[in-house]
This record gives structure tokens, C-alpha cells and sequence, in this order.
């Protein structure tokens, strides 16, 4: 499906169909990085680790992203301690959006819950061109960078938008406006589906936020920050698992982020039973109660007295 919308976004004869073929290829890629980049990140898949960080490397450049720089916000600082200030790079969105309690609370907030999913459509690309360029140059100044992670940098970027971008606009039919809008167009679609996929594993009315102490030691223990900060969507439904790549299943996720996520529906069965036995109620929705459950904690995240003491 991938590589037919990619044919399609070069030989469209219209502009019409050119939109069409990129949202297909944007969608597609989208659950290809979903069902295999984020399981290689977590070294889920292969024996080898040389063979998951090929993976994630080549579908992170699929996808336009830095896949060096988000494995080790991913991996190292967002499982690490999910939904912890200071703790989560994840919650270091933007200041446009107001997620959790101790962040700063400014005028516009009272409305994020409107503007949400237009902001939302502007994120991918603003991922892999300023996000990614931000961390890039932190690093280049920290002089901490080897010339592995500059080449990688320089190539993901070169790669992605020389066939995503440079070869449409020299291959194409269609007019060169046409296919820069399709390709706007397609990072908007992809970028409001993937980020209320994202936003709805954490930050939902049910999810929490963990303080740290004054010598930055998180107010709970590790287990209960992964529960607790996590929310699961069709959690036992293996086509919605199959379709999201498992994202859907998070707090078996963040539990067992190393077991391939094609098993988390039985090992769910196992989870909840156990959990629910434990004294603990595992946060669920549906995917569209997930959404506006989120709508709801923005609104909520937009009020005065939703501030930390």
C-alpha cells in the first residue's frame, strides 16, 4: 500500500488524485511506522540489535523524522518516567498546549480545547524540520555529537524530502503548487491522527501527573507511574492492536515495552484480571472517547484552578 501511494503521488494526472495518493501514502506510512519503527525503538523485534536500529532508522526517515534523536527522548526520557515534569520530554510540547498541572497556565489556554486540533494539524512538520533542527543544535553546541549522529542527521533529511518532496515536484504532472499543498495537506491529516493517537495514551481525565521532590526523586513508585499516567484504547481487540501497532495497548506497553506488541491482546487478558485483583482499575476508552476525553482534560488543563500547588 506504502510504495502504491508513493507511485501514485508521482504519476497522478491530477490534482485531485495527487491529494488523494499523498494522504494515502501519509496514512499508510503512518501504520507502517506504528506496527514495526516503534517496536524496533524498543528492540522488540529482531535478536540483533544492529537489524532494530536498521528498521527504526530507515522507517524513521520514511516518516521525516530524526529517528537517533526521538529514540532517545522515547526510550530514555519518556518511558523512563511518563507524564513527570522534568522527567518527560514528551510533555515539552509547546506553549500553545497545556497538558498537566505544573505547567504554566497562560491567557489562551481557557480556549486550547477549540484550537487543539488545528494546532495539532501543524505538528509533523514542525517535528521534523524545527523540533528536530532545536535538538540537533543543542547538541552541536554541547559538543557532544560524533560524526555518526551529523551524517544521520543531514541524510534522514535529505532523504525524506528528496523523495517525498524534491522527486514529485520534478516527476509530477500536476503543477508544482498543487504538489506542495498535497504535501502540506498530507502532513496536516497525518498529524491530527497521530497526535490525538498519542495524546489519548496519556493525557485523558483519568491519567496522572507525578511530582518529584526537592531532590528530584518522583513522589511514587515505578509501577504505579506507568499505570497511572497510562490509558489503553480497545485493549483487547486485535484488529485495533493490529491496525495502531499496539499503541493502544499502552500500559502493557509501558509495562513490558520489550514484548512485541502483536501479543499484548492475550497478555491483556492476563493484565487487567491481574491488576483489577490488585486493587488497580487500568484506564480505557474507545479511540473516540479517548478524544474527547482529551478535548475535556485541555479544557480542564485552560482553567485557574487547574494549577499545582
Amino acid at each position: 500500500l506504502t510504495s502504491g501511494a508513493f507511485w501514485a503521488v508521482v504519476h497522478a494526472p491530477s490534482p485531485g488524485l495527487l491529494l488523494l495518493a499523498y494522504l494515502a501514502f501519509g496514512f499508510a506510512s503512518m501504520l507502517f511506522a506504528f506496527n514495526f519503527a516503534h517496536d524496533f525503538s524498543h528492540q522488540a523485534v529482531f535478536k540483533h540489535r544492529f537489524w532494530d536500529n536498521l528498521g527504526y532508522t530507515v522507517l524513521y526517515t520514511m516518516m521525516g523524522a530524526h529517528a537517533e534523536a526521538w529514540k532517545h527522548r522515547h526510550v530514555h526520557s519518556h518511558h523512563y518516567a511518563p507524564n513527570v515534569k522534568d522527567y518527560d520530554t514528551d510533555l515539552q510540547i509547546t506553549n500553545w498546549m497545556r497538558v498537566e498541572p505544573s505547567a504554566p497556565l497562560r491567557w489562551y489556554h481557557r480556549w486550547q480545547h477549540i484550537y487543539a486540533p488545528l494546532a495539532y494539524a501543524t505538528y509533523s512538520l514542525y517535528w521534523i524540520t524545527w523540533k528536530d533542527g532545536f535538538v540537533y543544535m543543542q547538541d552541536f553546541r554541547s559538543g557532544k555529537l560524533g560524526l555518526g549522529y551529523h551524517l544521520s542527521f543531514w541524510a534522514q533529511k535529505l532523504v525524506y524530502f528528496g523523495y517525498l518532496l524534491t522527486i514529485p515536484l520534478a516527476l509530477s504532472p500536476v503543477d508544482t503548487g498543487w504538489v506542495i499543498l498535497a504535501f502540506l495537506l498530507m502532513h496536516a491529516a497525518q498529524s491530527v491522527f497521530l497526535l490525538f493517537t498519542f495524546f489519548i495514551t496519556h493525557h485523558v481525565e483519568a491519567t496522572e501527573y507525578f511530582d518529584t521532590d526537592a531532590e528530584g526523586y518522583i513522589r511514587t513508585s515505578w509501577i504505579n507511574n506507568q499505570l497511572r499516567s497510562s490509558n489503553d484504547f480497545f485493549p483487547f481487540s486485535r484488529l485495533a492492536n493490529h491496525v495502531f501497532g499496539g499503541f493502544n495497548n499502552h500500559i502493557a506497553h509501558h509495562l513490558y515495552p520489550h514484548i512485541h506488541h502483536v501479543h499484548y491482546p492475550r497478555l491483556n487478558r492476563i493484565l487487567y484480571r491481574e491488576l483489577t485483583q490488585a486493587g488497580y482499575s487500568p484506564n480505557q476508552t474507545t479511540f473516540f472517547g479517548g478524544v474527547r476525553s482529551h478535548l475535556r482534560h485541555l479544557k480542564e488543563m485552560g482553567q485557574p484552578e487547574a494549577v499545582a500547588a
